[in-house]
């Protein structure tokens, strides 16, 4: 037969963007885990560093800096096993399903799929033409990618400002201002962060663009092909500069760690002792509250208040408190699995380092 014979421009397309899909999800999935092992570099190297971990953008009690980045990773993992399932579903050949009824004549569409490694042969004609679920999904899952991006920009950004000074943007990825000597402003994160906007709207294009079609190929379809290139390339080329970025940046771990020795952020560690000491939780959070109003009043923290003090308010407070709510046994007591103790988290760094490798294997080995 000669080389069109048999086929149609829809089964075609249908191939082609299923290919393209495929060498994109591996693509992905090599740069994501780069910046994963990127992270977990990082995560490493801060060691025993704490900081103080945020609700509503409060202090509310201290975490080590390897458990914040860890909770980073934990959505990317997420993103890459997305991708992977996206990959699994799309890696079907439609070739053999002529324009909607299948071809008239008599081709080996295993052979086909399987010259093209794809796992095997679509099964309906009609869905395989027009088919552009595994598009949205995919794009879909980069919406999610590039969100999980936004909120690791937006958040370095927040601590680099002054107000924190947790963060020190690398110059090599920054930019100064052209009124301001003073200025280095994070241009790529700003960038990064602003980029999830149009992917998101990549994948609301998607779905709008495709919600009352009716089976099987219409020209509408066109259109799914702008917001799928547009999300992969802009990811593409977001992901080896964010992994960049990691690798390059500094933390103030001593600025981290004195941040995470105030503002009373082991009231829920000296509540906890109460309850160990018999106290109902609702009563011992009382207590500590009442605590907490005594040293504002007295403008200091909760481990420096006197032990009369402490006993004023409540007789189960004794001497061995104040070794409880010292900041290293504070971390030290969250000891389970997902938790901030030292223990749990080098645990964490060892699990995801051990998942991240096969996640590395399997992007090498489809490339």
């Amino acid at each position: 037969y000669k080389l069109h014979s048999g086929r149609s421009r829809n089964e075609q397309i249908a191939t082609d963007l299923r290919l393209y899909l495929r060498a994109g999800c591996d693509e992905i999935s090599e740069e994501l885990s780069a910046l994963i092992s990127a992270v977990l570099d990082r995560s490493e190297q801060v060691g025993q560093a704490a900081m103080p971990a945020y609700t509503h953008l409060q202090r509310a009690e201290p975490v080590l800096v390897a458990h914040w980045l860890l909770g980073h990773v934990e959505m990317f993992f997420r993103d890459l096993d997305r991708i992977g399932d996206c990959r699994k579903r799309a890696n079907v050949c439609p070739l053999g399903s002529g324009a909607v009824t299948g071809s008239t004549l008599p081709l080996d569409r295993d052979l086909m799929a399987r010259e093209l490694g794809f796992s095997a042969p679509t099964t309906n004609s009609i869905d395989a033409t027009s088919d552009r679920d595994f598009v949205i999904e995919f794009v879909n899952a980069l919406s999610l990618l590039a969100l999980h991006l936004s909120r690791w920009a937006e958040e370095m950004l927040l601590f680099s400002t002054q107000e924190y000074g947790f963060v020190h943007l690398p110059e090599s990825y920054s930019t100064g201002s052209s009124a301001m000597p003073q200025k280095m402003n994070g241009d790529l994160l700003e960038l990064v962060r602003g980029k999830a906007g149009r992917i998101i709207g990549d994948a609301t294009a998607l779905l709008i663009t495709t919600k009352g079609l009716p089976l099987a190929y219409n020209k509408d379809l066109q259109e799914t092909q702008e917001p799928l290139f547009h999300a992969a390339e802009a990811l593409l080329s977001s992901l080896p500069l964010v992994s960049g970025w990691t690798k390059a940046v500094e933390f103030d771990l001593e600025r981290m760690q004195k941040a995470a020795e105030t503002g009373y952020m082991n009231a829920f560690a000296a509540a906890t002792y109460l309850t160990r000491k018999g106290v109902p939780f609702r009563i011992a959070h009382e207590q500590v509250g009442k605590a907490v109003r005594l040293a504002l009043e007295k403008s200091c923290e909760l481990q420096d208040l006197s032990l009369a003090d402490l006993r004023a308010i409540d007789s189960h407070f004794d001497a061995e408190f104040f070794n409880f709510v010292k900041l290293e046994n504070v971390l030290a007591i969250h000891d389970v699995p997902g938790g901030t103790a030292p223990v749990r988290v080098r645990e964490a760094i060892a699990a995801a380092r051990s998942k991240i490798a096969p996640a590395c294997e399997d992007a090498h080995a489809h490339a």
